[in-house]
């Protein structure tokens, strides 16, 4: 929506009535103290009436007339000089206001806001409603790009407007406790915002993975699924990152992936001549050039280093940078970087698919960190808002870039210790310098307390939503002009929805109501639309869900046929022990559960020993084997004679078994000779 929206609802009627003190007038009380930012009223409730108190509360605009000009107040505290109410008697009270502005009327008659004062109240100026017309001319941001977000608290039938460009030029903040309406505020601020600008491209790190329902015809959605985001798009740092898990990473380590990560970068565009590989050289390719390059060509670099003479000191360091790599390589949960799609040279699909080039009509990317393992968001995160900035840089003003990053105090923390440094240092450029370049930034946190409080004060636009935290208030408070200081002091009792909007965007700040957002539009978690799920916990598959945990492919489930032969083996040991013919009587296998199907066992699927042809024992040339004994002096060997009756018999090793079961079912006096 833009200015044509404004509708000027406010109806010349009790709020412009200037008569006197008839009933139902504007008439409120007399200023009877003022300094440089604050007056104080003073007001008569007659006969213990409260007809005039209900036309005080906090956080409402009232106007002084000074002249011809009408000064605007905000009231921010009231009382009662005896600290008493008297029934049927005249009650005192104080009003305490901070001055905001004034509406100047020019000498033809024309009115406009301005927040300076020209002419301050006088002791007994009347203070008085504030008239309809005022409001509207107070809270309007602007003419062409001016969109309607919602109502103003005072007044319902005014329209809270906000300029867009001041809000995206300039960067925007939405800070709030948990629960209070921050995504859905967000999601409304990004529909006017991508209807105002055209050209606007928005990329939202979204943690949780809930904006994509907020966004269904105008957004696409990047996951672990989609995802194609190669390995060679990182810089050293970010690509560190993930190679350490998240750890400081070793220094010798970290000093040979910045040697040998440019050779594998000019191994891949095929330099193996001298005069490509001087005029690559000459190219300055460095660790953080944007170059693809295989990690087969890496890990070969490491292999060629560890197998020189020289340099024993660095193996050690090598060999564990290999395992490293290795083990980052198989993960499962990397895939998204280490794929066969992110060999090739994909950076403009990338980009493209990322930033919107071309938009599709689908000017939105909702990035889902949620699958991503935590110890590689802070990379992944660093990367998108790096490119992002030189996207914008190097296209010329032609694109218009908004990162939108949702719990940003996880990127952005106000300890310079915590977070990752890339990171930091990437949004932190875009909140310093994006404006320059047609890059913007929009911050979502519940902890503005635990934000870099440098960043915080880049964004010239905030919507402070419900804060309980007294150590979060006190940021607000902070960055809030000192004329309008006082209205953070009932930011904590505000409902849901509400908000106390100030900045460059809005010319006054106010406290108004967020528009309410159709319900197939409202930013849910992707978990929550399996709500009606038909299964419960008593019938949920746990074995998917530890499969989804581990992030690995689903493979052929051979639990069954395990059990079956578990069960084979066992009914195989009673036979055995009961003395029963295997051979002749053919084995049942274990009747099926009703849960549980199990898989009939066949006996050829067990390992068995290879059977010798009598013929192939034989010695291959008997005159060999005599020539043999008689160079070793052997005396030739006969065959025993049959062990006496009261010995057990010695059987020969039964077709079919095993060498071992062979021997266990001999005796033992038959193992060696006894001569």
């Amino acid at each position: 929506m833009l200015n044509n929206d404004l509708r000027m609802s406010g109806k010349a009627g009790e709020h412009d009535r200037r008569d006197g003190h008839a009933p139902g007038n504007r008439f409120l009380g007399r200023v009877v103290a003022c300094s440089g930012s604050r007056a104080t009223i003073a007001a008569v409730a007659e006969q213990g009436g409260t007809d005039l108190t209900e036309l005080w509360s906090v956080g409402r605009l009232i106007s002084i007339s000074v002249g011809r000009n009408r000064v605007v107040a905000l009231v921010y505290s009231m009382n009662t000089g005896s600290h008493a109410w008297g029934e049927g008697e005249d009650n005192t009270f104080r009003i305490e206001t901070e001055l905001l502005g004034e509406v100047r009327v020019d000498e033809d008659g024309r009115e406009e806001f301005s927040t300076g004062i020209s002419r301050y109240p006088y002791l007994g100026a009347i203070a008085h409603r504030i008239r309809a017309a005022d409001l509207m001319r107070i809270y309007d941001a602007g003419t062409g790009t001016t969109a309607v977000i919602g109502k103003l608290t005072q007044d319902e039938s005014i329209d809270a407007a906000i300029h867009i460009p001041s809000m995206l030029s300039k960067h925007f903040a939405v800070v709030g406790s948990t629960g209070v309406g921050k995504s859905t505020a967000v999601s409304l601020l990004l529909h006017k915002a991508i209807v105002a600008d055209p050209k606007l491209r928005v990329l939202i790190l979204d943690p949780h993975n809930e904006f994509a329902a907020a966004f269904p015809q105008h957004a696409v959605t990047i996951d672990t699924d989609t995802l194609d985001l190669p390995f060679w798009l990182m810089r050293l740092e970010e690509f560190a990152e993930v190679v350490f898990r998240g750890r400081p990473p070793v220094p010798e380590e970290l000093d040979m992936l910045r040697d040998i990560m440019p050779e594998a970068k000019r191994a891949f565009r095929g330099s193996d001549n001298s005069l490509v590989r001087r005029t690559a050289e000459k190219s300055s390719i460095t660790a953080d050039t944007p170059v693809p390059y295989r990690m087969a060509d890496l890990l070969a670099l490491i292999d060629e280093r560890i197998g020189r003479l020289e340099g024993r000191a660095e193996k050690p360091f090598l060999r564990s940078l290999k395992m490293r790599l290795i083990a980052a390589i198989n993960d499962p949960r990397y895939h998204f970087m280490f794929s066969n799609n992110t060999i090739s040279d994909t950076i403009t699909d990338t980009i493209a698919q990322i930033f919107r080039i071309p938009g599709d009509n689908r000017p939105i990317c909702t990035f889902q960190l949620a699958g991503i393992p935590s110890e590689v968001v802070n990379s992944v995160a660093s990367v998108l808002c790096r490119m992002a900035f030189e996207v914008a840089l190097w296209s010329d003003g032609a694109i218009h870039m908004l990162v939108v990053c949702e719990e940003a105090h996880r990127y952005i923390p106000s300890d310079p210790t915590l977070g990752f440094v890339p990171t930091r240092q990437a949004i932190a450029r875009i909140a310093k310098e994006g404006r320059k370049y047609g890059v913007s930034l929009g911050i979502i946190t519940q902890r503005p307390g635990e934000l870099d409080q440098t960043i915080l004060s880049q964004c010239s636009t905030l919507f402070a939503m419900r804060l309980a935290n007294d150590r979060d208030q006190e940021i607000i408070r902070s960055a809030i002009p000192n004329s309008s200081i006082s209205t953070t002091s009932f930011i904590s009792s505000i409902g849901n929805g509400e908000a106390i909007a100030f900045g460059e965007a809005i010319s006054v700040p106010m406290r108004m109501r967020f528009s309410r957002v159709d319900e197939h539009l409202l930013p849910k978690a992707a978990s929550a639309n399996s709500k009606h799920s038909e299964e419960d916990p008593d019938t949920v598959d746990l074995r998917k869900i530890v499969t989804r945990m581990r992030a690995v492919t689903v493979g052929p489930d051979i639990s069954n046929f395990q059990q079956s032969v578990a069960a084979s083996m066992a009914s195989l040991d009673e036979a055995e022990t009961a003395g029963e013919d295997l051979d002749a009587t053919p084995y049942a296998s274990p009747a099926p559960t009703a849960s549980t199907p199990l898989e009939s066992y066949r006996r050829e699927l067990l390992p068995q020993a290879p059977r010798l042809d009598p013929a192939e024992s034989a010695p291959i040339d008997p005159r060999l084997d005599a020539l043999r004994r008689e160079l070793r002096r052997e005396e030739p060997v006969f065959p025993r004679p049959a062990p006496p009756t009261d010995q057990p018999p010695v059987t020969r090793r039964e077709p079919g078994t095993s060498l071992r079961e062979s021997i266990l079912k001999k005796p033992l006096s038959s193992l060696y000779n006894k001569d």
